[in-house]
């Protein structure tokens, strides 16, 4: 009995290792027979998008679709025209296959969600809302919500804003730095209304997003200089310094106001002193230049102004000195100065920008909101000098 099961499988072996080759042999046939299949013109499409000419691609690949039902490449097509800025070709192109009775019903959300991007992208952003509202109940909810957030943005509307990013937060990403911003964007909108009271409010849940926001603690100091209570402002300004020193640079004026407000404009330039020695990289040596020499006098000045420069050079600092030298010159040599000060000026103002840390976008106005990548928070406060 034994040897009979033995001689079963020594028959068996061979026939498994048969069948095994065949079902390869199927398999590869199959694989080769598919690629075969595939049209010239995709590949032609998929080397000109290789290459960035994408109009080459886009006329391939359309040529394709034509002759593929494919739904993923009626999808890339769409999205090669919205890159292309052809908004009206993808959304002519996605309403089409809405319009299909042969696209699935599982994918018509996914159709949707690209038309409504062609929409946002062609300034039609109240048709991409309603269809991203209509998608938050099904499985693009999380993109249709990121998509709807960015809308808000571009529209201003913050109380709409925090609540769609309070609806995204989780444990991956909270969200608290961007809606501490929203926070001070409706808190600067009621202080320039003069309603303190709300401006207040939203500060208050602006810290409560994000208690390092320094733009709350900028706000904050503005509210309470325009109520009178200076003292209050002073605490509120300073505290920046806790929060990220480097935006100190913008509340320095503010601070020297405060203080000479107060009737001590002298304790005003020992603070901002001060932090120049602690910070070296604020941007502050010309805003000091300009109050040491009204209280101090222009020999006062032009010690302040020598001392940091050779502590930082820079060339906005170099400008500063040369100014305050031209006095000692004669004629002659002043000449001479006036002219190296104008050139310095010239490539200063070129060179020094703020810059987005995120995107690297260079720009001479400051944004507490990249206009290139969106990111919030990601300007440099204290201009670089870079070429």
């Amino acid at each position: 009995m034994c040897l009979e099961l033995d001689l079963w499988w020594l028959l068996l072996f061979p026939a498994f290792f048969a069948l095994g080759w065949l079902a390869a042999r199927v398999d590869m046939r199959a694989v080769l027979k598919q690629a075969k299949s595939v049209p010239a013109g995709f590949f032609r499409g998929l080397d000109a998008l290789v290459e960035d000419k994408t109009d080459v691609a886009a006329q391939a690949l359309s040529e394709v679709s034509r002759q593929s039902g494919e739904l993923e490449l009626h999808l890339t097509l769409g999205k090669l025209y919205r890159k292309r800025g052809e908004n009206d070709r993808a959304i002519r192109l996605h309403q089409a296959l809405l319009d299909s009775p042969d696209l699935a019903a599982e994918r018509r959300d996914t159709v949707r969600y690209e038309l409504a991007q062609d929409f946002r992208k062609a300034g039609l952003v109240d048709r991409a809302e309603e269809i991203l509202v209509k998608l938050l109940a099904g499985n693009l909810s999380l993109a249709a919500r990121r998509e709807l957030l960015d809308i808000y943005q571009q529209d201003r509307d913050w109380k709409k804003a925090i609540a769609t990013a309070g609806e995204l937060r989780s444990d991956a990403h909270s969200f608290s730095h961007m809606v501490a911003q929203f926070y001070c964007e409706l808190a600067q909108g009621a202080l320039y209304q003069s309603d303190y009271a709300a401006a207040r409010g939203y500060v208050a849940d602006a810290l409560a997003a994000n208690r390092k926001c320094a733009r709350a603690s900028l706000i904050l100091g503005d509210i309470e200089f325009a109520e009178g209570h200076t003292e209050a402002a002073i605490a509120a300004w300073q505290g920046i310094e806790k929060q990220n020193y480097e935006y100190l640079t913008l509340a320095a004026e503010r601070l020297f106001d405060a203080y000479e407000k107060l009737g001590q404009p002298q304790a005003g330039i020992a603070l901002l002193r001060g932090y120049l020695k602690t910070f070296p990289q604020l941007e502050i040596t010309d805003l000091l230049y300009q109050k040491v020499a009204s209280y101090e006098g222009e020999a006062a000045a032009l010690d302040f102004v020598r001392e940091a420069v050779h502590a930082r050079p820079s060339l906005s600092g170099v400008y500063r000195l040369i100014e305050a030298r031209l006095t000692d010159l004669n004629p002659d040599k002043r000449y001479d100065a006036e002219m190296a000060r104008a050139v310095v000026q010239k490539h200063a103002q070129r060179l020094n920008v703020h810059r987005c840390k995120c995107c690297n976008f260079r720009s001479r106005a400051f944004f507490w909101h990249c206009p290139a990548c969106g990111e919030w928070e990601s300007f440099t406060p204290n201009r670089s000098e870079i070429q």
